[in-house]
């Protein structure tokens, strides 16, 4: 088994990283005097935990892996950026991932100037193994998958996900975004089994956070000692870190909401497909679902001049006359319902 130093950037390995008398002291002082703060307005005078360890102690517990294994960023990009940073050299390197899927690893390997390749997904929207295996080479670093997939809403079974963490030679990523609207259970739960495996999950979909931008990132104590010694010092605030705090206490509330989407999809969906100008609902584990159209590009120019604002992704790798719609309030729902059938 490789030793996850093999595929880290010389130049990371080599890297000693800012470090603040909050990195090296630990405990409770009675006066700080190492940041050059001023002693007004606290608690938002002092920066904040550099490495969020009392939020990560409660999330390690709801989520059953140690504090070592979590990096938190601000939203899930920071950690796809970050992995192109310590994994990848530009110019050298490349990141594979499927298509159609999530649009930030391709532009995050667009600002990193790493060669990015995509495998179109089957007409199923299933997973393409051979074909994946077959893109990879010996400059392969990183492998994106989606999962459930976005814009496809689809999970990818577990074999063959597996398979891939197996066969690769580099780190896989499983994005989870959607993972709490799924029956399908999380892979962070078999983080020991893949030295090699990272899963992102994010506080912006089910825990109804979007606007707060904090993700969640679970590895190897490594990988997570890589993303430490590259992240900024202080990326996440003290305002965001006392948030998540409070949100994880509220986690009965959130599996609620979960179940209330469900059911509103439920509900949406059946309803949808007695629309004519539906074509297809394509099944989903996620809190949006794929709807292929006639002539979906009308549609959505109707839809946002009626002030309903839906995701166009006609213009994606086998996506063609597709809409992309969220699950909201059955109040929402049905006023996008009721506006179809009047265009009937």
């Amino acid at each position: 088994m490789k030793k996850i130093e093999q595929w880290v950037r010389p130049n990371i390995r080599q890297l000693k990283p800012y470090s603040s008398a909050r990195n090296e002291f630990s405990g409770e002082a009675s006066v700080w005097l190492d940041a050059n703060e001023i002693p007004f307005n606290p608690p938002y005078n002092r920066y904040p935990d550099p490495l969020q360890n009392d939020l990560k102690e409660k999330l390690a517990k709801q989520r059953g892996v140690m504090p070592e294994n979590i990096f938190l960023g601000v939203g899930s990009d920071e950690a796809i950026d970050l992995l192109y940073r310590i994994f990848c050299e530009p110019g050298r390197d490349n990141a594979v991932s499927i298509t159609p899927t999530y649009g930030m690893y391709r532009v995050c390997a667009d600002i990193n100037g790493v060669e990015y390749r995509e495998v179109p997904l089957k007409k199923d929207f299933s997973l393409d193994c051979d074909a994946i295996l077959q893109t990879i080479d010996t400059h392969s670093r990183l492998l994106f998958l989606c999962s459930p997939n976005n814009p496809t809403g689809n999970v990818f079974p577990a074999i063959e996900i597996e398979r891939l963490i197996t066969a690769f030679d580099g780190i896989v990523v499983v994005d989870e975004a959607y993972i709490d609207f799924s029956s399908r259970p999380s892979w962070i739960r078999r983080l020991n089994e893949f030295h090699n495996l990272v899963v992102l999950q994010t506080f912006s979909k089910a825990w109804g956070s979007a606007g707060v931008r904090l993700g969640m990132t679970f590895a190897s104590p490594d990988i997570i000692g890589y993303y430490n010694q590259v992240k900024y010092p202080y990326n996440i605030s003290a305002l965001v870190q006392r948030y998540a705090m409070e949100m994880l206490d509220r986690e009965n509330e959130v599996r609620r909401w979960v179940d209330e989407i469900l059911s509103v999809r439920s509900r949406f969906v059946e309803r949808l497909s007695g629309i004519p100008m539906v074509k297809t609902v394509y099944p989903s584990d996620a809190n949006f679902v794929l709807v292929k159209m006639e002539d979906a590009e009308k549609i959505y120019l109707r839809l946002v001049t009626d002030g309903i604002v839906v995701r166009n992704r006609s213009k994606v790798a086998l996506c063609g006359d597709c809409l992309r719609i969220t699950i909201g309030t059955d109040r929402e729902m049905n006023v996008l319902l009721e506006t179809l059938k009047s265009y009937s």
